[in-house]
């Protein structure tokens, strides 16, 4: 027997008047939920966030609003056990990268109550110091950061229905707008059951917090000029929303994470069995391997010196040997199943297209098993590292591409530019001189940098990894949104607005509330 999963809108949970799309076990293919949100009202929905939710967040004090966050935390944190229970059956993971997904939902939530704490006692943000704009100090301008009057529509990929889910909200949340949050069909089990525990735990204020369980329907169509709109997935189905008429005519915000070829960067002076040489090869493996590649932070493209190739391919070809495909159930199994049919087809589609352009050193398009939708873990390597085909198209699952360059940090930088847009690119040097310029010809094209050497390994965070108090997002091809970064996760949320006038009234009434880099 199957669940239905209802929709949380307008205080009341909606199970859709429709026949219902169907969610499966990742691993057998048998059904086990459908979603449907046929018969809601999208504009009502928008407007119970505006005139319930909204001045209600509005009424609490930062303060107020990051104790609400450290508490929401907890309650999700409760039902820990039972979420990756969730997390296994329907969207394929390990327990061990559901803790991933899980932990970073309810770490985030608890990051930004923390945040809050770096926030002043009144209802905007003091953006800087203010600023003489006449003749003498009377006439003064200062920069404030303000609350929008309106809701956050977030649109969250499949791969993480936690955490994307929750570090979204924490933002808004804490910013003052209420959401509305919808995730990714094949796996909303995860996130579903969080929406349930956060209406009942009573303690967000009613209309902060609305949930879709299903398609979106008119909802962007309803959108107005106050309306936050903040999207994790395909680069395909961003256009699409970008393009929304209504939301292009009313300046709809729009924060977009999409589509993202990421490089980790060998550089020639790393040694063989150094730190930095294990720390690279023992990345590289996990990015492949963790949540079946289906991590928009995964790296894609592996840049190694023509030189170290051979020695690379071998060490790389061995780690991925040792990894157990199977059902995640078991605690000897090490890689799950992709999360769906649909992404199944997509990523056997491109290993084939990838190994076109290159050699197959292991894995492959082959379906692993009978039943679920597995594949091994493939690594594809190339005879010219400026083929089209590995700069083209992201393969979001266990697949990465080695590509032979010359050893510069200029080659480097320029192969990986090929990308067109990344969120995260690492590089494994101890030459601080390779590193610098390496870093700065990549920096244009990466919301984020991560520099391995030999002196931070041991108490390095994995790349992949995002944290709260750093940004996430990229240019060009990785959408050109930026969330999070601790307090500066606020901005996508609030107008800033310059205030003029007098001193004594700008300076006396919004003046130097809040440190000088909370919002820059």
């Amino acid at each position: 027997m199957t669940t239905t999963l209802q929709s949380y809108v307008q205080g009341a949970w909606h199970a859709g008047t429709g026949e219902g799309r169907p969610l499966y076990n990742a691993t057998t293919e048998e059904p086990m939920a459908t979603v449907n949100s046929d018969g809601i009202d999208f504009g009502a929905v928008l407007d119970h966030a505006r005139s319930v939710g909204g001045p209600a967040l509005r009424a609490m004090s930062f303060a107020e609003r990051g104790a609400m966050l450290k508490a929401l935390s907890g309650a999700i944190h409760e039902h820990r056990e039972e979420l990756l229970d969730l997390s296994v059956a329907n969207t394929g993971t390990t327990r061990k990268d559901g803790k991933f997904d899980i932990d970073g939902a309810t770490g985030t939530l608890a990051a930004y109550s923390y945040f809050a704490k770096e926030l002043p006692d009144t209802p905007f943000i003091a953006d800087g110091d203010g600023i003489q704009l006449g003749r003498t100090a009377r006439f003064w301008g200062q920069h404030i950061w303000v609350p929008r009057h309106g809701a956050a529509v977030h649109i969250n990929a499949f791969n993480f229905p936690a955490w994307n889910m929750m570090e979204k909200a924490a933002c808004a949340l804490l910013a003052g707008v209420p959401v509305i949050e919808k995730p990714g069909t094949p796996t909303a089990m995860v996130a579903w059951r969080i929406a349930q525990i956060t209406v009942e735990s009573g303690i967000l204020p009613e209309g902060a917090y609305q949930f879709i369980a299903g398609s979106t329907g008119d909802l962007l169509d309803k959108m107005g000029p106050q309306d936050v709109l903040a999207f994790t997935g395909s680069s395909w189905t961003a256009a699409k929303l970008r393009s929304n008429e209504n939301c292009i005519r009313n300046s709809v915000h729009m924060n977009i994470e999409a589509d993202s070829l990421n490089a980790a960067v060998l550089a020639p002076d790393a040694e063989e069995g150094s730190e930095a040489w294990n720390l690279f090869l023992r990345n590289v493996a996990l990015d492949i391997r963790q949540k079946t590649g289906q991590k928009c932070t995964a790296v894609r493209r592996v840049l190694v010196p023509s030189e170290r190739m051979d020695d690379v391919r071998g060490e790389i070809e061995a780690q991925l040997a040792a990894v157990v495909t199977g059902d995640p159930v078991d605690s000897a199994t090490t890689m799950g199943p992709l999360a769906s049919a649909s992404q199944l087809r997509d990523v056997r589609a491109g290993i084939e297209k990838l190994s076109g352009a290159g050699k197959l050193v292991c894995g492959g398009a082959e379906q692993v098993h009978d039943k679920g939708y597995f594949v091994a873990p493939t690594l594809i390597e190339a005879a010219d590292a400026d083929a089209d085909a590995f700069h083209a198209d992201e393969v979001f699952g266990p697949c990465a591409s080695l590509l032979p360059y010359d050893g510069s940090a200029e080659e480097a930088a320029r192969i990986v530019a090929r990308g067109e847009g990344s969120l995260i690119g690492s590089v494994y040097s101890n030459d601080s001189a390779w590193v610098e310029s390496a870093v700065l010809a990549m920096a244009p094209w990466h919301g984020r940098l991560w520099v391995g050497s030999d002196k931070m390994a041991e108490q390095s965070i994995p790349p992949g990894t995002v944290l709260p108090a750093m940004i996430h997002g990229g240019p060009g091809r990785a959408g050109g949104g930026e969330e999070l970064g601790g307090i500066r996760g606020l901005a996508d949320y609030m107008q800033r607005t310059a205030v003029q006038g007098f001193k004594g009234q700008v300076h006396g009434s919004f003046g130097a509330s809040a440190p000088a880099t909370a919002t820059t």
